[in-house]
């Protein structure tokens, strides 16, 4: 048999889009599957394929379907796109303060506190932790909004009459496309809940950046320490787990996507927010199902806000760019976490970390354990680092920060100095206590340890919160640049918000560094990425939203961005990494 024949027998994941039909006939299940009989012997084999239909915001549906089948349907009239289902990924306390919006009531009661509980925010991420403080109920919350029509779905460790609330007051999950992708997912493995439970951590701390209740003890192993809350704190939440954990990766496809947005038009979400997404080259915009979602939620009056990726430096690599969403870029706010390092007494350096107690030990250069100093594992030369420092550079081989990290865990080093330019300089919740410093500081230290007759003691000592200090924001280099790649003429991203070292609610089952060997067990953690900085805008959107009910998706993505600020704390012009 060619192969080329064998390709069109494959079976694999198609979204049949049929745009936004105004008769009600034809948005039904049973006329999809009239439409999927063209393609198949009979109407139960047709029935059979079918994932989803989407039928509430836009009419659709996913099937199973070969090359053949999907081209042939695409030439159906009334068909506007066929495209394959394909995979997108998760873009991975101080920053309201930071971006103005304080509790403090000395003018009155603050504007977190005064609007927000009549909009309901749509979360399309990898699911929830209920339990979280951070969606309990707040103080005299009134009934949830009579136009709410969504529910919460019980599944595997999730009921819904202890998990929602006035707060939580919608959870589903969809996984009929992951699922045909990657295989079941088997309840009580452990590496996933079949429910809208959060294995993976990020959709509970995107939620709770956007909409979490004020909580007055956060911390990350007393660092970070303070008043923690979403932008809106009286908003409601209704989650839609979409995404879900492969071997620790968020994967989540886009047949899944699209029932999630028919579901969440269905319910009656006023904002929607979506921290995942692709690299490109970009499809066409009706050839993908972020788009289409929000394009029939803006239909709607549902604003939509994506993150914009996290493929920078370099430019035109910025995703969800369709003109009818708001994407948003990450930026750093005005905290860091110093460390100190001291060399035998007499050289003190100061770099960024989580560093949570001190460590001592002798300092050692990364040729000692790894082949050509390249601190990647399969490097290792099998010598034993126990008690030692590891000095490593991005720059030789060159590796990143988990790489090098896995690298001196697999020796058994005790800590790492990492050495990497300094605008990549970003601490990190890491598998091995790691200090990152710049090109200068490192090469000091390496000089340093070439120079001495035996290998130099290191003190590292705990690292500190330190607040209003660095000059804020800058656009992370991690930040997807513009311009669009598909529609150059349209600016994105739009906006940018706070993604880097955000504080946030997290899963107490789930490790902070996303590692099977972090026997860690925190409720609140790090992460930087544009996941990050979609939910502070989504949290802003729900208080415009709030405020101003008649406003428009266009209306409100002018108010932000028009309204945003161009400079920095010290008053100079935001600068770009």
């Amino acid at each position: 048999m060619q192969l080329g024949h064998i390709y069109c027998l494959l079976l694999m994941v198609y979204i049949v889009y049929l745009g936004h039909k105004r008769v009600e006939g034809a948005r039904t299940t049973k006329s999809h599957i009239e439409l999927l009989s063209n393609v198949f012997t009979s109407r139960d084999d047709a029935k059979k394929s079918m994932l989803y239909s989407y039928k509430h915001g836009f009419s659709g549906f996913s099937a199973m379907l070969n090359s053949t089948q999907a081209a042939k349907l695409a030439n159906v009239e009334g068909v506007i796109t066929v495209f394959r289902s394909k995979i997108l990924r998760l873009h991975t306390t101080r920053s309201w303060d930071f971006m103005g919006l304080t509790l403090d009531s000395s003018k009155g009661k603050p504007l977190q506190l005064r609007y927000g509980d009549d909009v309901v925010v749509g979360v399309l991420d990898s699911g929830i932790w209920p339990e979280s403080e951070s969606f309990r109920e707040e103080p005299c919350m009134g009934p949830i909004p009579s136009y709410w029509k969504g529910k919460c779905v019980k599944g595997e460790k999730f009921d819904p009459s202890t998990a929602c609330n006035q707060k939580l007051v919608g959870a589903r999950y969809y996984l009929k496309g992951f699922e045909q992708e990657f295989g079941p997912i088997i309840p009580g493995a452990g590496s996933e809940y079949r429910s809208a439970r959060d294995f993976l951590g990020h959709g509970t701390h995107t939620a709770s950046t956007a909409v979490g209740s004020v909580v007055h003890t956060s911390g990350f192993f007393g660092l970070g320490q303070g008043v923690a809350r979403g932008g809106a704190p009286r908003a409601r939440l209704a989650v839609y787990k979409t995404c879900w954990s492969k071997d620790y990766n968020g994967m989540c496809t886009e047949a899944d996507i699209l029932a999630a947005f028919d579901d969440a038009l269905q319910d009656g979400v006023c904002i929607i927010s979506a921290s995942f997404g692709g690299t490109p080259p970009l499809p066409p915009f009706f050839a993908s199902s972020a788009d289409i979602g929000s394009f029939h939620a803006m239909q709607l009056g549902v604003s939509v806000v994506f993150s914009g990726g996290n493929d920078g430096p370099d430019p035109s690599l910025v995703g969800n760019v369709a003109p009818w969403s708001i994407c948003v870029a990450a930026s750093t706010i005005d905290r860091n976490f110093p460390t100190r390092i001291t060399l035998d007494s007499n050289i003190s350096i100061t770099g960024e970390s989580f560093i949570t107690k001190q460590i001592k030990g002798r300092l050692a250069d990364a040729t000692t354990y790894f082949v050509g100093g390249v601190c990647a594992p399969e490097n290792w030369n099998k010598r034993a680092a126990t008690g030692r420092v590891i000095l490593c550079f991005s720059t030789v081989g060159p590796v990143t920060s988990d790489i090098a990290e896995e690298a001196v865990q697999k020796a058994n080093g005790s800590a790492l100095i990492f050495v990497e330019p300094l605008t990549r300089q970003i601490a990190d919740v890491d598998i091995i206590p790691t200090v990152r410093v710049d090109i200068i500081q490192g090469t000091k230290i390496r000089n340093y340890l070439a120079q001495s007759p035996k290998l130099p003691r290191v003190d590292i000592e705990p690292s500190e919160t330190i607040i209003g200090k660095t000059p804020a924001p800058t656009v992370a280099y991690f930040s997807s640049r513009g311009p669009s790649s598909i529609s150059p003429d349209i600016l994105k991203p739009d906006i940018t918000a706070p993604g880097v070292n955000i504080l946030a609610a997290w899963p107490p089952k789930t490790p902070p560094s996303l590692s099977k060997t972090d026997k860690r067990s925190v409720c609140w953690n790090f992460q930087s990425g544009t996941s990050m900085s979609c939910p502070h805008v989504s949290g802003v959107t729900a208080l415009l939203k709030s405020a101003h009910p008649d406003w428009s998706p266009a209306a409100i993505r002018s108010a932000l961005m028009t309204t945003g600020k161009i400079n920095d704390d010290p008053f100079f012009s935001i600068f770009f990494c």
